[in-house]
């Protein structure tokens, strides 16, 4: 871990809550103009939400919507490089990834802001429920679970399914990970009752909280909004700290972007009162290698 990471004290975070596009190229042009705002208030580090330049495609199994991904690196990873450079922030995007004829990834690549690439990730829980159809577009990432320095500290990420496995968080975080970001596309089926929605939210939202206690990091989380082929999409992007309190939640329904200011200072000092990973047994750990415990 560089020394200059450590030299880092506060970090604003921004993360850009909004709808789908009806092209790539819309998506880059009204991003484009969104970091230029993030910038200018002072924002740091911009995330996206998940697949956010193109409709949430996975609602179907379709063979054509293969023609969306795209290489990393290539023209998109260099539009957003240029962009993370204009503005010196550092930039976490989402792409549909063409590793190879045949095989493609849910991938987050993070520029720095320099408009280098830090470093990609590529989704490692892989979905598949009606209307989330991603197993019929995505092979899981190979690993590992890890962080990356950047000119505002070392962060992580892990991507929307990713969220529920304690496991994604926690071997991020020890890494290094200050700031775990989590691009995300969830919500409900419009056949669901409200009442669903809304505990399906609360356990979204509690598990997240849940991460960014256990591993005393901050966690931000960036969902889109409007309804989709049938899917209710319920926003609400987020940044937690490391007491599982919201420094900032976005709404269920509007386009908008959130701002936290990220205290690393107060994350160190809470971590030597909470010293979780200086207490972990990992002489005890080996059967969570185990699918279960029969």
């Amino acid at each position: 871990m560089s020394t200059k990471t450590n030299e880092i004290k506060s970090v604003r975070v921004a993360l850009v809550q909004d709808f789908a596009f009806a092209s790539i190229e819309e998506a880059r042009k009204r991003f484009a103009a969104k970091v230029a705002e993030a910038a200018g208030q002072g924002a740091n580090i911009i995330c996206t939400q998940e697949l956010f330049q193109t409709e949430y495609f996975c609602w179907k199994q379709d063979p054509d919507f293969f023609e969306l991904a795209e290489p990393i690196p290539g023209k998109g990873t260099d539009f957003y490089a240029a962009l993370a450079k204009r503005h010196g922030v550092v930039i976490v995007a989402s792409f549909f990834e063409k590793r190879a004829p045949g095989l493609c990834h849910n991938t987050a690549v993070i520029f720095d802001a320099d408009g280098s690439i830090a470093g990609t990730y590529r989704k490692m829980h892989i979905p598949q429920d009606p209307g989330f159809e991603e197993k019929f577009y995505f092979a899981p990432g190979d690993g590992p679970f890890r962080a990356w320095d950047t000119a505002f500290g070392r962060i992580g990420v892990v991507i929307c399914w990713d969220q529920w496995y304690p496991e994604s968080a926690r071997l991020t975080a020890l890494d290094g990970a200050s700031i775990i970001f989590c691009p995300t596309a969830i919500g409900t089926i419009e056949s669901e009752p409200d009442d669903l929605m809304l505990k399906q939210r609360h356990a979204w939202l509690t598990v997240q909280h849940g991460h960014a206690v256990a591993n005393g990091c901050f966690f931000a989380a960036v969902n889109r909004v409007g309804t989709e082929h049938g899917t209710r999409f319920w926003g609400s992007s987020f940044v937690s700290d490391f007491y599982g309190e919201d420094l900032v939640i976005a709404s269920r329904d509007k386009a908008e972007i959130v701002y936290a200011d990220c205290d690393l200072s107060a994350m160190e000092e809470h971590r030597r009162m909470w010293p979780f990973f200086r207490d972990r047994r990992i002489d005890a750990y080996g059967p969570i290698l185990k699918r279960f415990g029969d």
